[in-house]
C-alpha cells in the first residue's frame, strides 16, 4: 500500500543555505593558522556559500581555523581558472568508513576569488 505524500510532509532542512553536491578540487593550505609545506589536495563532497564538506586525512579538531582554496573553474593558464579562496573554521567532524579519513564541515569566515584570466585589448584602458 502506498503512503499519500499530503500525508507525510517535508522533512525540514536545517540549512540556511542549500548545498550543492559538487566534488571539486580543494587545496587545505593552513590549519590552525600554521602553513602547509605540501597543501594538501582534496575534493569537496558538498559546498554552499555559508561553508563547505570534505574529507581529509587528518585529525582537525572542532573550531580550529582553516585557509582552504576551492577550484570552482579549472583551465588553462590564462583562460579563465577561478579559485576561491578562504578562512574557515571547522564546525563538525565525523568519522568515516575508510581508515585514517574523517569527514569535516567547514564555515567559511571570509573568502575572495582569484581568477587568471586577462581583459582583452579591445577593453584595456589606453
Amino acid at each position: 500500500m502506498r503512503v499519500p505524500t499530503h500525508a507525510v510532509g517535508v522533512a525540514a532542512e536545517r540549512r540556511r543555505y542549500p548545498r550543492a553536491s559538487l566534488c571539486l578540487p580543494l587545496r587545505l593550505r593552513k590549519i590552525g593558522g600554521v602553513e602547509q609545506a605540501t597543501p594538501i589536495t582534496l575534493v569537496t563532497r558538498n559546498i554552499s556559500s555559508s561553508g563547505v564538506y570534505f574529507l581529509a586525512p587528518r585529525q582537525i579538531e572542532i573550531g580550529t581555523a582553516i585557509e582552504l582554496e576551492v577550484a570552482l573553474i579549472e583551465r588553462p593558464l590564462g583562460f579563465g581558472s577561478v579559485q576561491m579562496c578562504t578562512a574557515a573554521h571547522i564546525v563538525r567532524a565525523e568519522e568515516t568508513s575508510t581508515p585514517g579519513w574523517r569527514a569535516y564541515a567547514a564555515s567559511f569566515d571570509d573568502f575572495a576569488l582569484r581568477r587568471d584570466d586577462h581583459v582583452p585589448l579591445r577593453f584595456a584602458a589606453r
